[in-house]
């Protein structure tokens, strides 16, 4: 902090977020990282059930979580969020109801509840899991179906996709206002924030590029003694980019959009444009996920959901990479 402290300007009043581990921090800790500047936490929890923690190998009581939660409190922390994940193995609607009970004990500010990702080819520790434990696309979308249902019913607004916030937290408010974004990190209020990178595999956007550091010790240290910035591969948006950029954050962060204001944006005639990607919204507006006409698109409750999905209709690179990914996948 110190470090940062010296070459940028923190302003007073901000936003400075940090994600813990309750398995790795206690009540000092806690204290620490609020005299360091710290005034939003988010709190790791994933699932409270002790047979899904053994399963994905990680133990966490409910009482270091408390006590962690309790602390940030204690120290003026604003802010506190609590992470889950669905889809994890040995895990069903019954074990994850046991779950949002307690979370809703904790009465965190916000929410996230996050898709399990099942990659052991990229993720090494996921390779001793087996895969006849994890729940089915179906079982997924009960869960889900059931987190959104108790959340909402305990006063949480549903922001979209993954997101649940108090109806006064900035997130909420945002979205009430048109303010809401939406960047490789989740839900924010900071639209056109450019992000700064630091360290192994962190990735960065600045204006319209995006830029990703190398993902190991050795590569990163070499690279900064070497003067040279650690990046092993980025992109530069083309206006192509930047208008799907634009329809897909819509759809995600409001569940609509204007069609007409896209054509006076991007000089663009939409329904050409975009022939291919209406046919398959038009599948999707028979499932009664969407409606679509000359001037709206608009996300139904039930596509919210799925609005991934929706939303991966107009990613370009996609669908040259492949047909389009079936649903029970986007869940």
């Amino acid at each position: 902090m110190d470090i940062i402290r010296k070459h940028f300007r923190l302003l007073p009043g901000g936003e400075y977020s940090i994600e813990v581990d309750p398995r790795k921090v206690d009540r000092e800790t806690v204290k620490l990282l609020g005299e360091l500047g710290f005034n939003r936490m988010s709190v790791g929890v994933q699932d409270f059930s002790p047979e899904v923690q053994v399963a994905v190998n990680r133990v966490q009581s409910l009482e270091e979580t408390k006590l962690v939660i309790d602390s940030a409190r204690e120290f003026g922390f604003k802010g506190i969020s609590v992470d889950l994940i669905y889809g994890l193995p040995k895990q069903n609607v019954i074990s994850f109801n046991h779950t949002l009970d307690e979370v809703l004990k904790l009465d965190p500010d916000r929410l996230s509840i996050y898709n399990y990702a099942h990659l052991p080819s990229l993720a090494k520790p996921q390779r001793r899991i087996n895969e006849s434990d994890l729940p089915t696309p179906d079982a997924r979308l009960q869960i889900l179906q059931l987190a959104i249902r108790r959340l909402t019913d305990a006063g949480y607004v549903f922001i979209g996709m993954d997101h649940f916030a108090k109806p006064d937290d900035e997130l909420a408010v945002a979205q009430r206002q048109g303010r809401l974004h939406r960047n490789f990190q989740g839900y924010s209020t900071h639209a056109e924030a450019d992000l700064m990178a630091f360290g192994v595999s962190a990735i960065g956007k600045v204006g319209p590029s995006y830029c990703q550091n190398v993902r190991t010790l050795d590569e990163y240290y070499d690279r900064l003694d070497q003067g040279v910035l650690p990046v092993f591969r980025g992109i530069e948006l083309n206006a192509d980019d930047l208008l799907r950029r634009s329809i897909i954050q819509a759809l995600m962060c409001h569940f609509e959009l204007s069609i007409e204001s896209i054509e006076i944006a991007h000089l663009i005639d939409f329904k050409s444009y975009f022939s291919s990607e209406i046919e398959d919204l038009r599948e999707m507006a028979k499932g009664g996920l969407l409606s679509i006409d000359d001037q709206w698109i608009s996300v139904l409750p039930r596509g919210r959901l799925l609005v991934r999905g929706i939303a991966m209709a107009f990613d370009r690179y996609l669908r040259t990479d492949r047909e389009r990914v079936r649903y029970s996948k986007v869940i």
